[in-house]
């Protein structure tokens, strides 16, 4: 099937359920692009950043990819992040997770998933670094909660452990980076408590001179 029709006419439903709201919305998002917010999530389908958070188009740039991962050499995530941060000025960055997460589950089994391991091993890494305390935990689906929450406050330092984050800190520009899970069973976001607004608030060994 070339021709997805069903989705062109949901699209044409709407634009025009839209236009019946605000008649200029489409007029006034066309002409600049001014979000707050950079939203860092999971490429899961069911984590939709805009509607979890009740949003429009418009209001939060958005990175996706599988298990809301930040490494130090994706050109992509950093590319993002340098645009949100130096050209949109965004004033806050939120890594969300999500529980259920698949990415974080292949991590923890023995198992050959293909391309997909090498990525993977970011968080092989992080289970690594928290080892004895998901162990620790004797139920399995409560390791495993435990694991994708860790994982996002692992993201969260990674995050503000980027030059690009840093230096708009050095410079004085206001920036948060926060940390929250979202649970697709209630629909309902968690805050992780790991929210970082300076250099003062990162570890010595990664705080640029």
């Amino acid at each position: 099937m070339r021709v997805l029709k069903h989705l062109f006419d949901n699209n044409q439903r709407w634009a025009a359920r839209i236009k019946a709201q605000d008649p200029n919305f489409f007029t006034k998002l066309s002409r600049q692009q001014s979000p707050e917010y950079l939203w860092i999530g999971c490429a899961d389908s069911r984590v939709p950043a805009n509607e979890i958070v009740d949003m429009m188009p418009g209001e939060i740039f958005v990175h996706r990819n599988i298990a809301n991962v930040v490494v130090h050499t994706d050109l992509n995530c950093l590319s993002v992040i340098q645009y949100a941060v130096e050209v949109l000025k965004v004033k806050h960055i939120i890594v969300c997770g999500h529980y259920g997460c698949g990415g974080v589950k292949a991590a923890l089994e023995n198992t050959d998933h293909g391309l997909i391991d090498n990525w993977l091993r970011h968080i092989q890494d992080v289970y690594r670094y928290h080892q004895a305390a998901v162990d620790a935990e004797s139920d399995e689906n409560k390791r495993f909660n435990l694991l994708c929450e860790l994982n996002v406050v692992e993201q969260v330092a990674n995050v503000c452990h980027t030059t690009i984050v840093q230096n708009a800190w050095k410079t004085g520009q206001p920036l948060s980076v926060h940390g929250w899970i979202y649970g697709i069973d209630d629909g309902i976001l968690k805050d992780m408590n790991v929210c970082t607004s300076g250099l003062a608030e990162v570890s010595a060994t990664h705080r640029l001179r």
